[in-house]
């Protein structure tokens, strides 16, 4: 079965879905706070997360957005708002499944099987690959990168940006095809998110912004990994 992260206010209905989710085989860890989820999320990587909306210290679509910067994980927004429109704006922000309270374990274990073996059959399609441009290797498979022989210590997220790059060498790549696909987030005022990513990754592949050698800016279009001159 799968190792599930549930984030829950309130403590009774956290306490049932936990209990019902571990006796379907679930490994099931809870917290009350979008905080702790994040903290969770960073050190122990779960198969799935159950996000509540309705958390004491941050708004569940805002939690959703920043998990979505750490981690791909699959993400089933629970809630008792039950509006078409929101739906809409967490599934296009990064959830894969939506579900409005109340529900029966059940049917939340229905949701985590489906969802778990969609983003299984989306993983098989996509073969691990390795990509070389110049002295840079990715290794998609492994999550390492190495810049003429010598390995790179990058975050979780340096090596998702780096390795989308790297799969399109030469091609522009805009802000919100980054935005969408590497961050998973709507692409409306979050620049500073991918330039504070990029400025760290220079500096990890030993170049600026005014001194490119592999990320070249093209100015109000986007961005393009190539080899050294």
């Amino acid at each position: 079965m799968a190792t599930v992260l549930l984030v829950e206010d309130d403590h009774v209905v956290r306490g049932a879905m936990l209990r019902s989710l571990a006796d379907r085989g679930h490994a099931v860890h809870a917290v009350g706070t979008a905080l702790d989820a994040l903290r969770r999320v960073a050190a122990e990587t779960p198969d799935l997360v159950v996000l509540d909306l309705g958390l004491p210290d941050l708004d569940g679509s805002d939690a959703l957005r920043m998990l979505r910067g750490i981690t791909d994980v699959p993400i089933i927004i629970a809630t008792a708002r039950d509006d078409e429109q929101a739906i809409v704006r967490l599934l296009r922000a990064g959830a894969d499944d939506y579900m409005v309270k109340p529900f029966t374990g059940a049917h939340l274990d229905a949701r985590i099987t489906t969802v778990l073996r969609r983003a299984g059959r989306a993983s098989r399609t996509v073969q691990p690959a390795v990509h070389e441009v110049g002295g840079l290797r990715v290794d998609v498979g492994e999550r390492s990168a190495q810049l003429d022989g010598v390995a790179l210590a990058l975050t979780r997220k340096e090596f998702d940006l780096l390795a989308y790059l790297a799969a399109r060498p030469g091609r522009v790549v805009s802000r919100r095809e980054l935005l969408e696909e590497v961050w998973r987030q709507p692409s409306v005022g979050e620049d500073q998110t991918i330039d504070v990513h990029l400025y760290w990754l220079r500096r990890k592949l030993g170049e600026s912004a005014a001194k490119p050698r592999y990320l070249r800016t093209v100015r109000g279009v986007g961005f393009r990994l190539v080899a050294p001159d």
